[in-house]
């Protein structure tokens, strides 16, 4: 009987190691884009903010482009492509308590396209896109012109 058995345990390793490093290919990915995810809404968030309390619209688009940079620079992402939309149409009504129910804002959309290229995987998987956005009320008391 013990003759019959020789050589399962290599049969074994020769099965289940190829799955354990797809497992382990699959977390990395997994936890690769969590991370990256969390980043591109921090991003979006300091974004917004950036823009709300500029003065102008075209500050608040360049406001808007550094402060993603620089966030995502801090969080080292490093995305393949980045694209940075600002909704500034609201800069052209006026700021105050005049509709508390509906105050300007400016939105901000942040996209960007998540490289795998350096992971070992099987398969097409090379990149993915995230996409976060975050909306923040006009600053009251910041004079605009």
């Amino acid at each position: 009987m013990a003759g019959r058995e020789r050589g399962s345990v290599s049969i074994e390793v020769t099965i289940l190691v190829p799955v354990f490093l797809l497992l382990v290919a699959l977390a990395a990915v997994a936890g690769r884009g969590v991370v990256a995810q969390n980043a591109i809404e921090v991003a979006a968030h300091d974004a917004a903010r950036a823009a709300s309390i500029s003065r102008t619209a075209a500050a608040a688009d360049a406001n808007a482009r550094a402060a993603v940079d620089e966030s995502l620079r801090n969080q080292g992402l490093d995305c393949a492509a980045l694209s940075v939309r600002t909704d500034v149409t609201d800069f052209a009504r006026p700021v105050g308590p005049a509709d508390p129910a509906d105050p300007p804002v400016v939105s901000v959309s942040v996209t960007c396209e998540l490289s795998f290229a350096d992971l070992p995987l099987p398969g097409p998987l090379d990149s993915t896109v995230l996409t976060a956005a975050f909306t923040s009320p006009l600053d009251w008391y910041r004079s605009r012109s």
